[in-house]
């Protein structure tokens, strides 16, 4: 849908054609080279945390830093200027994500370290989408996030089973291995336990009775078979997002798990071609 710029003054239009608009040849240079910014700026906040680098380019990589982020200030400013909507752009998703990316910089002002979380500026690639004419790969994100919503009560008491599975067997760990073995309180067997669960191992602490390392076998084969429960709650919701969307629903019987290109009801005979012109 079309944003009605009749309200903004000439200037106005032309940055907003630039900034905002991206079948322009003036759009596509702009957002080629603001990615190519937001690429060069990540790799300077990362260069910065390397100490052999730090030492000998400190101040030039402050510098650079703070020229990035005059520019994506100008940036932030010109949007919201040549916006029909300001507050609308500044309350939507990248025009949040673009003033987080500013606020460290500033920020490192009076708290020192704060600059690196200007790593966000990573999150405004998804322009990238829109550029390279990817956005139809956006559907099938929406898509995979509508299912991930669908089936929030199957994970939420699949999380919730897991949690109890933890924390029994953490305090099971903790009674039988005790604080000569490493388990030293209850929270840090629970630590064990899910670590243990998700197969990670970071080997930090191990059991070493046999009872013991019973239990830990005994949890890492039930985390086997747990990795595979999530994926299958999402997989089986986007199945059932496809097939809600490939079938229509008999007005006479309530079918509602029909072939979209069926011309009768396989139950009962309806006319479906009947019924949706009606409709």
């Amino acid at each position: 849908m079309a944003e009605d710029l009749s309200q903004l003054k000439n200037w106005q239009k032309k940055i907003h054609e630039i900034i905002f608009g991206y079948e322009t040849t003036g759009g596509k240079l702009f957002d080629v080279a603001l990615l190519l910014v937001i690429l060069a700026s990540v790799l300077t906040v990362m260069l910065e945390s390397v100490q052999e680098v730090n030492r000998s380019y400190r101040v030039q990589l402050k510098i650079i830093e703070w020229i990035f982020t005059f520019l994506f200030s100008v940036e932030y400013i010109a949007r919201i200027a040549c916006s029909p909507k300001p507050l609308r752009y500044v309350l939507s998703f990248m025009g949040i994500i673009d003033l987080l990316s500013l606020i460290p910089t500033y920020l490192g002002i009076f708290i020192d370290g704060t600059h690196a979380l200007s790593v966000i500026r990573a999150i405004r690639l998804i322009r990238v989408f829109r550029i390279l004419k990817l956005t139809h790969f956006m559907g099938g994100a929406e898509q995979l996030g509508n299912a991930l919503w669908y089936s929030r009560h199957k994970i939420i008491v699949f999380l919730g089973s897991v949690l109890c599975i933890v924390v029994i067997i953490g305090t099971l760990m903790y009674i039988i291995e005790g604080g000569k073995n490493g388990f030293t309180s209850i929270p840090k067997s629970i630590y064990w336990s899910i670590v243990t669960i998700t197969t990670v191992g970071y080997g930090d602490i191990a059991p070493q009775t046999l009872l013991g390392q019973s239990l830990a076998s005994a949890l890492m084969i039930i985390g086997y078979a747990i990795l595979a429960v999530p994926t299958g709650i999402v997989t089986s919701e986007i199945m059932q997002s496809e097939r809600r969307l490939n079938s229509v629903t008999c007005s006479n019987c309530g079918s509602n798990d029909l072939p979209k290109r069926s011309n009768y009801c396989l139950n009962c005979g309806e006319n479906l071609l009947r019924n949706n012109s009606q409709n």
